[in-house]
């Protein structure tokens, strides 16, 4: 059967309105976070698209030792308390297990980060904490292999489980998105999730961090949400080039309106049919 998460006052499923995954790439300030979060609000309640509010307090995957990984676990879920008083659902990634028990009380989505996927002990103490898990799909992984993924969870007492779509490893320094593979996983009845902006990455392109595309996102959101999916993740930043991480992949904030206004309306046309 088609599996349908129940988030606050919305359902996640493939055939459902899309829902939006958008923040930050890591936190910078509670001031940014706010900011963002609000706008993506307006913007996303006008189109009535459900959002989930995303933002890393650590990235511990960096290319470099020098690279700012975020505020850490303590104030960056102080930081998104806050945001969760204000009504916003939230989600973000967990790296170690001893982070997952203090995650789970604040967020409402746990998310797994594709270096970490298969981490057997990492996925059992998620799914032990009954949350929905966004589960990133390994740049390594065929469209296939999720299945055993989804077992594992499943193996855990967990069936929330949303597939997020990130890119494929396509040689060196670059990533590819297989939309036939995405209409692949759709048949395993769970929610697809596109992460359109990692995909818009080229990891480590720039010797001690990524490069990116991100130019080409509505470009490639468009061709993901053709398929019908349940939802795309899209990290934003008011100013990208002075972004702390990940700028190049990054969607400028006073773009997200009209990026998802097309997004929407091809969502809609194809969930119409």
């Amino acid at each position: 059967k088609m599996n349908k998460i129940e988030l606050s006052n919305f359902e996640v499923s493939n055939s459902s309105k899309l829902t939006v995954i958008a923040g930050l790439n890591v936190l910078e300030t509670e001031e940014q976070a706010i900011e963002v979060a609000n706008t993506l609000k307006k913007v996303t309640s006008e189109l009535g698209n459900p959002l989930v509010f995303k933002a890393s307090f650590d990235k511990a995957n960096r290319s470099s030792v020098d690279s700012y990984r975020g505020p850490g676990i303590k104030k960056g879920l102080e930081i998104l308390k806050n945001l969760k008083s204000e009504g916003f659902d939230l989600i973000t990634d967990i790296h170690e297990i001893n982070q997952v028990e203090e995650v789970a009380e604040v967020v409402d989505v746990i998310q797994i980060p594709a270096f970490l996927c298969r981490q057997t002990d990492l996925i059992k103490a998620a799914c032990e904490t009954n949350k929905p898990l966004n589960i990133k799909k390994g740049q390594f992984l065929s469209p296939e292999q999720i299945e055993n993924i989804i077992l594992k969870c499943k193996n855990f007492g967990n069936e929330k489980i949303m597939i997020c779509e990130r890119g494929s490893s396509f040689g060196y320094n670059n990533l590819v998105v297989d939309m036939l593979g995405m209409s692949k996983m759709k048949e395993l009845n769970n929610p697809i999730i596109f992460d359109v902006t990692h995909s818009l990455q080229l990891p480590g392109a720039q010797g001690d961090s990524a490069g990116g595309r991100s130019k080409q996102a509505l470009d490639l959101a468009l061709s993901g949400v053709a398929i019908g999916l349940a939802g795309i993740f899209i990290e934003v930043h008011p100013n990208p080039e002075k972004a702390l991480c990940d700028g190049p992949s990054a969607t400028k904030l006073d773009e997200f309106e009209g990026f998802l206004r097309k997004v929407s309306e091809v969502d809609n046309l194809i969930k119409s049919f």
